[in-house]
């Protein structure tokens, strides 16, 4: 352990390390991304729906005067007042309301996926601490993520004055006009300096997000000793690998020795390969190999055939194409269907010469 804190994290998080990274709540994401797709989508929104939300508000507004110089309200009813016209404007801000939800959950989805955890919420003793704190404001990340923050206040700052004041040369020629068309200027004055904001910052959002993917695959960098540790955790070590692996071979040997008695034929090439065949017209779609070995492993079959009466047929070409192509428990392919065919029906007149004779 000692070793492994002096060695540096060079090397790229394994699939199980993000993972649990992922799980704690460590991702990729710009808040930056949020907020530009909040401005955007809003101002897009109320571009396209403020004249209808403005009719449906010239509408509540002439409603709720005309009722007050009609009914006698008490003050019983003003609650009820209340709660009837705020219902209505909830109504009438619900298309920007939803369009602001729609965007948020699409940029948070498009960065990190569908992603649910508390992990972050979790209480921790640590996070009490005063000193660890402190240490974290005086850090020199959080004076890099003020530095950064303070600069994108500048440059946001700057494209909204320069926009302002661009708008601002054409406001004198509307002051005496009536009210629609001062109220007209000033929507569409607000909406082009709402729209260069929004332009800067989805530059400001992409540089971010780009910076926080760099800045999360450093944190989640691991040293070669980790890599080594997470490989015998999960995986075993190599003696434990070998072991398995030759178990493996074993039960798979032991499954071939159970199923080649079983078979119609091996397909020998003749020396080095060893393909044990068998078809069941009424459960198989086409004949399956049941086992199947190069050198040693292809004598063993071999000799379990010959103590079982299983036919041993060679064709150097067929064995070797079965070998390669087909695994144990697999049908052969469809181009091999003739070759596999005229073997079998050789086997078929081996086993019964009469019935051979008589057609």
């Amino acid at each position: 352990m000692a070793e492994e804190s002096f060695q540096e994290k060079t090397e790229p998080a394994t699939q199980r390390r993000r993972q649990d990274a992922r799980k704690d709540g460590k991702v990729a994401r710009s808040v930056e991304l949020n907020s530009f797709a909040i401005l955007f989508v809003g101002v897009l929104t109320l571009f396209f729906a403020m004249p209808l939300m403005m009719r449906q508000m010239s509408d509540v507004m002439r409603e709720l005067f005309q009722s007050t110089a009609t009914l006698n309200i008490t003050v019983d009813q003003v609650p009820q007042l209340f709660f009837t016209f705020g219902i209505r404007l909830l109504i009438i801000l619900a298309p920007v309301m939803i369009a602001l939800t729609v965007a948020g959950l699409l940029v948070n989805f498009s960065q990190v996926g569908f992603h649910i955890t508390g992990k972050p919420l979790e209480p921790k003793l640590d996070k009490l601490d005063l000193v660890k704190g402190l240490k974290k404001l005086v850090s020199m990340q959080s004076l890099v993520g003020l530095a950064r923050n303070l600069l994108k206040l500048a440059i946001i700052g700057w494209i909204a004055y320069t926009a302002i004041r661009a708008e601002s040369q054409n406001f004198i020629s509307v002051l005496d006009s009536d009210v629609y068309n001062l109220l007209s200027f000033t929507g569409k004055a607000a909406f082009n300096i709402s729209l260069k904001i929004a332009l800067a910052m989805l530059v400001l959002a992409l540089l971010d997000y780009a910076y926080q993917r760099w800045d999360f695959e450093k944190s989640i960098r691991m040293t070669k000793q980790e890599i080594r540790e997470e490989i015998k955790q999960y995986e075993g070590s190599p003696i434990t690998r070998s072991r398995m692996r030759r178990v493996q071979q074993e039960l798979s040997r032991m499954r071939m020795s159970r199923e080649i008695p079983k078979a119609d034929v091996v397909i020998t090439n003749p020396v080095h390969l060893a393909v044990a065949l068998k078809y069941d017209a009424e459960n198989m779609g086409a004949p399956t190999v049941v086992a199947k070995g190069a050198r040693l492993l292809a004598e063993k079959i071999k000799e379990i055939a010959r103590k079982h009466g299983v036919p041993i047929v060679e064709n150097k070409p067929l064995a070797r194409t079965l070998y390669q192509a087909v695994e144990i428990g697999m049908e052969i392919p469809a181009n091999l269907y003739k070759a596999v065919a005229e073997v079998l029906a050789y086997v078929y007149r081996l086993k019964h010469p009469e019935t051979a004779a008589n057609r």
